[in-house]
């Protein structure tokens, strides 16, 4: 019914790149069955970005579980910069080629969620930032849109399927529909009062009908100290200067008495206008900006046959290991063998690479998504956007 993938197909090899198939035909009929270790790299971020959050492991484990490989990667919400295997492979690579397609998408469009998110979620400076991206991509990958979203640091999702996977409650507020077939904000956020549980904040939308200041005031006459916030998801050709729109909606409340009701916006939301906006609003709703965001352009390379080092060009042969100080962050590559230097900072190394799966069994204990959430959380306090 639908154009998407089971799966049967993902698991099988099914969703690969013919040519991977042809290769192991090739080197089937000739008899070439050599040990090869490749290594999963990011050789530049999207434009503007200095780090991203890694993303897509779980998947990656339940892909390649029961392959006779060995897998070490970094953990799921890892940060990670370029030129750093975030995952490395070892075993005959003819039992692991026709993977490669399906690993790097699983990876490649995780991490680009996560790290966007983590991105907004830093802009908002504490403020919340809820998923609303999933109606902007194909409902079947929705789960994976929101998860990934919130393990970057959304506060919440907004799609039922996706609140179930990550064991949360869904957020939202109303859309714009309830109050046209109502006739009035002020008669939907009555409605809304009275039939849906009462823990569910009150959130009513100001901007179908009339200008957003006597709708937000309206709004906070009619529910009082009930109503939790005000949102304006006001459209680009009605705008203007959003930020000044904003400025009046909070002086037209504060000034009769309403400093209870907070501001929440979405509508074309991303970290640039979220840098703009914070001295007034107080939580974002995003959608395309994460659900879209841009995928981590991923490569996975050989760079060991045999046990002897070899590469293409423009790739670091060899077995490489990535040491990352506790204390001060600071990240080093170094060559499997080497001994690793004391860190400036006079803090131990430990190593991001860490087993995955060992002759085809997953051997990681995955935590739940709000644990990996707070780890990202906490990373976000040292990072910058820029």
């Amino acid at each position: 019914m639908f154009h998407t993938a089971k799966d049967e197909d993902i698991k099988t090899g099914g969703i690969t790149d013919v040519y991977f198939v042809r290769t192991v035909e090739i080197l089937e009929r000739k008899g070439v069955n050599k040990h090869a270790k490749a290594e999963v790299i990011l050789k530049s971020f999207p434009k503007g970005w200095r780090w991203g959050v890694l993303a897509g492991v779980e998947e990656v484990g339940a892909l390649l579980q029961g392959l006779p490989i060995h897998v070490e990667a970094m953990e799921e919400g890892a940060i990670f910069d370029v030129n750093q295997p975030v995952m490395v492979l070892e075993g005959k690579y003819v039992d692991y080629a026709v993977y490669e397609t399906a690993l790097l998408g699983l990876l490649c469009q995780a991490s680009g969620i996560a790290t966007k998110a983590a991105r907004c979620k830093k802009a908002a400076d504490g403020r919340m930032v809820i998923s609303f991206g999933a109606r902007r991509m194909h409902p079947a990958i929705a789960p994976m849109i929101e998860r990934n979203a919130f393990l970057g640091g959304c506060d919440g999702v907004a799609v039922i399927k996706s609140a179930e996977l990550i064991e949360e409650d869904p957020m939202g507020t109303m859309p714009h529909a309830l109050i046209l077939m109502l006739g009035d904000c002020v008669e939907a956020a009555k409605a809304f009062h009275e039939l849906i549980d009462k823990k569910v904040r009150r959130v009513v939308l100001v901007d179908t009908f009339f200008d957003e200041k006597q709708e937000a005031v309206r709004a906070a006459e009619a529910l009082g100290k009930d109503l939790f916030a005000v949102r304006l998801d006001t459209p680009a050709s009605r705008r203007g200067n959003f930020l000044e729109i904003l400025k009046e909606v909070r002086w037209e409340l504060d000034y009769r008495g309403y400093r209870h009701v907070k501001l929440f916006v979405s509508g074309g939301i991303d970290e640039e206008e979220i840098l703009q906006l914070n001295q007034v609003v107080d939580a974002y709703g995003v959608g395309t900006s994460i659900s879209n965001a841009p995928v981590m352009d991923f490569a996975l390379d050989i760079v060991e046959i045999e046990g002897n080092a070899i590469a293409k060009r423009g790739k670091m042969s060899g077995s490489k290991k990535v040491l990352r100080c506790r204390a001060c962050k600071n990240t080093i590559i170094l060559p499997l063998a080497a001994s690793g230097p004391p860190c400036p900072c006079g803090g131990d190394y430990e190593s991001l690479l860490k087993p995955l799966i060992k002759d085809g069994v997953v051997v990681r204990e995955f935590p739940k998504v709000q644990t990996i959430r707070r780890r990202v959380l906490q990373e976000l306090e040292r990072l910058s956007l820029s």
